[in-house]
């Protein structure tokens, strides 16, 4: 907060001791609340600590491809999410869980009190607008990524579990119990919540803006990622639509990692080299290649590698040389090269880009019975990668709906491989029953030679667990469930 207030005053006071009436009685000391929220997401915290990667750094995105199947764990760091080996006292969904309500707080405790700042003209109505929007937006990404790793799939059953939807903050000994009284209601209560906020947020927030704050386009975006959750095929149409005329993906599949404010970037957390998830929760530091200094815990499977579907000639498999790539090769296999700066770690977290909402508008199209328009929004991914000697598909390659959409999914795990996306692919699909759960992955630390890559040596496989298993989602943390004292929520079956 020191670098946002007033040049002509150092105020040393510690953000976290500024009495509540003190830090929203200035419009500087507001803006470091909203940015506050930001931090806590970027940053997070991870056993009593922060700089981990959690809620959305390196660690989350771990999070979302180490539950799956097409990127690789190499070593002990998140093994337990690799293996499914999950428990209410494992760090890796406890720091998720805790990290996630903490931004939360953080977010009620800047929605109740802009309005107080309002009145007394501290802010105008467009500044208090902006902020609560920007708030909404941010509670509303993080209860969904809570709803996808803690409950099970709306697809299956939205009168299921979900979790604690906070809408206040909890700032005072005397708010304690009324938080504890928040049970976890159902999937379907989650949701509805997660649109209002969002229905509020693209209201009030400016269509103006970059990448890295909230602005109309973010809450749109989300929107339909959570419309498609919801099988809503025509809702997420809708957000599509408002969607496309501003943004496109764009021709070079790599330009949206390499600053963060490409036309196909519509919402992410910035990283400097200033200000950034530090060592363990740098992305670049945690994929990649160990021979360029990076400590290389997770790298793509050998199964997505060698799948028939990727294209050998794929811009989105060129490798590292002289110039740009996707991929950086090395004696133990490949590494993403989405992500390059393992110094200092100002490789951003890309949360949503454009190509995600046209690929969830070419399965909605599918899912209705719109194939040609499927198949062309799917084609406005796909072309931009594939060799010259490949062709775009057309309607007759597919020879049923269920095949069309197996392509859009399959061109999914291909273009936002190493982005932590293919769980919530496996969340959903699970549900609906499309999927039979967490694929077999390759075995924990067994790949350790690039031939598993270029050569047809048999993979070892391990790891697939049932939709049915009750380790299929993550269990609430115990010190959860203890230290609420009033009124305990209920732990997910089988834990």
């Amino acid at each position: 907060m020191v670098g946002i207030t007033s040049c002509e005053v150092t105020d040393l006071q510690p953000a976290n001791i500024i009495p509540d009436a003190e830090a929203f009685a200035d419009a500087n000391r507001i803006n470091a609340a909203v940015l506050g929220i930001y931090e806590s997401a970027q940053r997070g915290f991870y056993l009593g600590a922060v700089q981990r990667g959690y809620p959305f750094g390196a660690a989350s995105t771990q999070q979302g491809d180490m539950k799956g199947e097409d990127m690789y764990n190499d070593q002990l760091f998140y093994e337990v999410t690799y293996t499914n080996a999950q428990n209410p006292q494992t760090a890796n969904n406890n720091g998720q869980w805790i990290s996630l309500y903490r931004m939360i707080n953080r977010a009620n405790f800047v929605i109740e009190n802009l309005d107080e700042a309002l009145s007394s003209g501290v802010l105008t109505q467009a500044q208090r607008d902006g902020y609560r929007g920007e708030a909404l937006f941010l509670r509303a990404l993080a209860h969904h990524e809570l709803v996808l790793y803690f409950s099970r799939p709306y697809s299956d059953n939205p009168t299921a579990m979900g979790i604690p939807y906070r809408t206040f903050a909890i700032n005072d000994v005397a708010k304690v119990e009324p938080g504890e009284a928040v049970g976890r209601g159902t999937v379907q209560e989650v949701y509805d919540q997660l649109l209002s906020d969002l229905n509020e947020a693209e209201e009030i927030l400016p269509a103006a803006g970059n990448a890295f704050r909230g602005r109309k386009a973010s809450a749109i975006a989300l929107k339909a990622r959570v419309k498609l959750h919801m099988e809503d095929w025509a809702g997420v149409l809708a957000e599509h639509t408002k969607l496309s005329a501003n943004f496109a993906v764009t021709p070079n599949p790599l330009t949206p990692f390499r600053g963060g404010t490409s036309s196909d970037n519509i919402f992410s957390f910035e990283n400097t080299d200033a200000s950034n998830a530090g060592v363990n929760g740098a992305l670049a530091n945690m994929y990649g290649n160990p021979n360029l200094g990076s400590r290389g815990l997770v790298k793509i499977s050998p199964i997505i590698w060698r799948a028939d579907f990727w294209l050998p000639g794929d811009a989105r498999r060129s490798l590292r040389g002289e110039s740009d790539g996707f991929v950086s090769q090395g004696p133990l296999g490949m590494f993403t090269n989405k992500y390059i700066d393992n110094t200092t770690f100002s490789d951003n977290t890309v949360i949503i880009r454009f190509a995600e909402i046209v690929l969830a508008a070419a399965e909605s199209n599918a899912r209705l019975g719109n194939t040609a328009a499927a198949v062309e929004l799917l084609n406005s991914v796909r072309d931009r990668a594939i060799p010259a000697t490949a062709s775009s598909f057309v309607a007759g390659n597919f020879a049923s709906t269920d095949a069309l959409i197996e392509a859009i999914i399959n061109e999914r795990r291909i273009e936002f491989l190493a982005e932590g996306r293919r769980w919530t692919d496996i969340h959903r699909l699970s549900g609906e029953g499309r999927m039979a759960g967490i694929p077999a992955k390759a075995t924990s630390r067994s790949i350790n030679n690039i031939n598993f890559y270029t050569t047809d040596r048999a993979i070892p496989t391990d790891h697939s667990l049932s939709y049915s298993d009750n380790l299929f989602i993550w269990p609430i943390p115990l010190v959860e469930i203890l230290t609420n004292n009033t009124s305990p929520i209920p732990q997910n079956p089988g834990y």
